[in-house]
């Protein structure tokens, strides 16, 4: 095969979930790691991989636990700033690696970290790789142990790559060992969390405000916790609004543990959807969220846009703060073109894949990660939404639309709306 491999939207939605192409399953072939893939395959690679979600307890501390390639990877990879100084290593030889001893080290070591930290951790966490998962260590046991021999919470963080497609992948996993040293306290009834994300809303998401205004006056985020009682406050939410479908898990666990219920809310760029889930959500609450004045200002954004470039084609990435297939149906559904969408296709993309079928049949989808992705050639586009789009289209105008701050409802769709004007503008954009 001489050129990458795509399938229309149309095509895919008459296969259905069941029957999606095994080129766009990456268990079934070899990975591409292009440099769009790496930005996000890798549960150790950059934004928040496991590594770097591990450390979201504050005061917490890391030690990796692996062969030097997987040490020398996460040493490139350091995010550095307030990170720095908390990330230890323990390398595995070749021997650790076929007889397990290792394993009983990481007691001494652990032991050791703390004994180096100007500031006793609140937690270590121990960081394993793929490696201790074939070998289908016992981390549980092993950290018990090493709890014992330095006198603070160790919890496991897998960094297992090989669970990444299964019931439990390493992102999921690691959102609900974040959350496991919270210990049940009295509900606060004005107290909820926002979870999902490990860096926090943008300050404009409407949110807040909105929230605000039903009565709930304590809004915790992990990522805004400053320090270690801040953190164990998140235990006295009255509710858990959840962000991201891979903080189910550890939604789920809170409520069994802590008795907090939750409440799941997607990140949406169809302004009329985020106004029906908002009105669910105030039902859910037992009041009327009055949404209008955010709808407005996305309203305008999206007029000007419009205005300004009627008909405009974009392509459309997975490596973005979205999903790929409802933003390609909101660009659609607003009258713009969508040629192309990289994105992993599952179960829940079909909901959006099939009304996208029905306004731009002949969209074509690529993964990401599959091997013919070598051969894709640039097609022409006004621009490019992702970091994987604005690769494959460098003589496009791009908006990355990665930032750490987190886009939501109204706010994030203004956002996103405004940064696409400036780039066709040609100004910088997010």
């Amino acid at each position: 095969m001489s050129e990458a491999y795509s399938i229309t939207a149309a095509a895919l939605a008459a296969l259905g979930p069941d029957d999606v192409p095994p080129e766009l399953i990456s268990g079934t072939h070899l990975i591409y790691s292009s440099p769009a893939a790496l930005a996000f395959n890798s549960p150790g690679a950059q934004g928040f991989g496991v590594k770097r979600a591990g450390l979201a307890i504050p005061g917490s501390v890391m030690l990796l636990v692996s062969p030097g390639c997987c040490g020398r990877n996460t040493g490139a990879l350091r995010p550095g700033g307030d990170y720095d100084g908390r990330m230890f290593y323990l390398l595995m030889d070749d021997t650790d690696i076929v007889t397990g001893r290792h394993l009983t080290k990481i007691p001494d070591a652990v032991r050791e970290v703390c004994a180096v930290c100007k500031t006793p951790p609140t937690v270590v966490m121990l960081c394993i790789t793929c490696v201790d998962a074939l070998l289908g260590t016992d981390m549980d046991r092993v950290c018990r142990k090493a709890q014992a021999a330095a006198g603070v919470p160790v919890l496991p963080c897998y960094m297992y790559a090989l669970t990444r497609e299964g019931r439990l992948p390493p992102m999921t996993s690691v959102r609900q060992t974040v959350y496991s040293l919270l210990q049940k306290r009295p509900r606060q009834s004005d107290a909820c969390n926002i979870t999902g994300y490990f860096s926090p809303l943008r300050d404009d998401c409407e949110l807040y405000a909105l929230l605000r205004r039903a009565g709930v006056r304590q809004i915790r985020e992990l990522s805004r916790c400053q320090t270690f009682d801040e953190y164990l406050t998140l235990a006295e939410a009255n509710f858990n609004l959840v962000l991201d479908p891979e903080s189910r898990v550890a939604a789920s666990d809170l409520e069994e543990r802590l008795g907090i219920p939750s409440v799941e809310l997607t990140r949406l760029y169809q302004l009329d959807k985020i106004e029906n889930q908002y009105r669910l959500l105030g039902q859910v609450l037992g009041v009327e969220l009055d949404d209008r004045e955010p709808k407005e200002r996305a309203v305008q954004a999206l007029d000007a846009l419009r205005d300004a470039y009627p008909g405009a084609v974009f392509a459309v990435g997975e490596c973005a703060n979205a999903d790929p297939f409802e933003l390609s149906l909101a660009l659609c559904r607003w009258g713009f073109g969508v040629s192309e969408i990289y994105g992993t296709v599952s179960a829940a993309n079909f909901p959006y894949l099939r009304q996208l079928a029905r306004l731009s049949p002949e969209t074509k989808i690529f993964s990401n990660l599959h091997p013919t992705m070598l051969y894709y050639k640039e097609t022409p586009c006004a621009a490019a939404i992702g970091r994987d789009a604005a690769w494959y289209h460098p003589h496009s105008p791009s908006v990355l639309w990665a930032e750490e701050r987190q886009p939501f409802g109204y706010a994030g769709a203004q956002a996103l709306l405004e940064a696409l004007l400036a780039a066709l503008g040609g100004k910088d954009a997010v």
